[in-house]
């Protein structure tokens, strides 16, 4: 069977139940963006190695980004069932690992940082940003396929950005690097101010 099938070349693909969009719609756009956050992921594992502690979480997260991908690729008018799992847990399972990993970060999470660090870090922020806009393009999907857009899958989305900003500050924190802030939190600096006029 050949790679190559040029259904695409006119600008249109195919979606979950056998119908076509353009390209540049909405649910394509969103799954374009989750699908290069998959790829940096799997660049992070790489860089990694095969014995750290991250990867069954990494690689869970990947294959729940890929199940997440195919619900949004089917249209909520679709007759076809999508029978591949939903991760209606993800978001409590980024919260979990979320806590284990401040709990060993010696310094606390007041700063504004400037991505970076090493190279891991780096990859982690990568993720982060790309996530971030994986979820922009979820809300414009939701607009046109409100149906087709869980609340487990927004809530996992939004959840995984904060878990990538953690795993940044753990391997700085891990790697003995020290962050480039940039500035307090706005809660932080407005805490501040009373502080100091009091």
């Amino acid at each position: 069977m050949k790679i190559y099938t040029r259904k695409g070349d006119k600008g249109t693909t195919g979606v979950f139940g056998g119908k076509r969009e353009d390209k540049d719609s909405p649910r394509i756009e969103c799954n374009g963006a989750l699908d290069e956050a998959n790829s940096t992921i799997g660049l992070l594992r790489a860089k990694l190695g095969a014995e750290h502690e991250w990867q069954p979480n990494l690689h869970r997260i990947q294959k729940d980004l890929m199940d997440m991908m195919s619900h949004l690729a089917r249209p909520s008018d679709s007759t076809k069932e999508n029978t591949n799992p939903k991760p209606v847990d993800g978001a409590s399972f980024c919260e979990q690992w979320l806590d284990e990993l401040e709990a060993g970060i010696t310094s606390p999470s007041d700063y504004f940082l400037l991505p970076g660090g090493n190279e891991i870090s780096a990859l982690c922020h990568v993720c982060r940003t790309q996530i971030r806009r994986g979820e922009r393009r979820l809300v414009t999907l939701m607009k046109t396929d409100p149906a087709c857009v869980e609340e487990y899958i927004i809530s996992y989305v939004n959840r995984l950005s904060d878990l990538f900003f953690t795993l940044a500050r753990a391997e700085m924190d891990k790697a003995g690097v020290a962050e480039e802030k940039w500035q307090l939190f706005l809660y932080k600096r407005k805490k501040k101010a009373v502080t100091e006029e009091g």
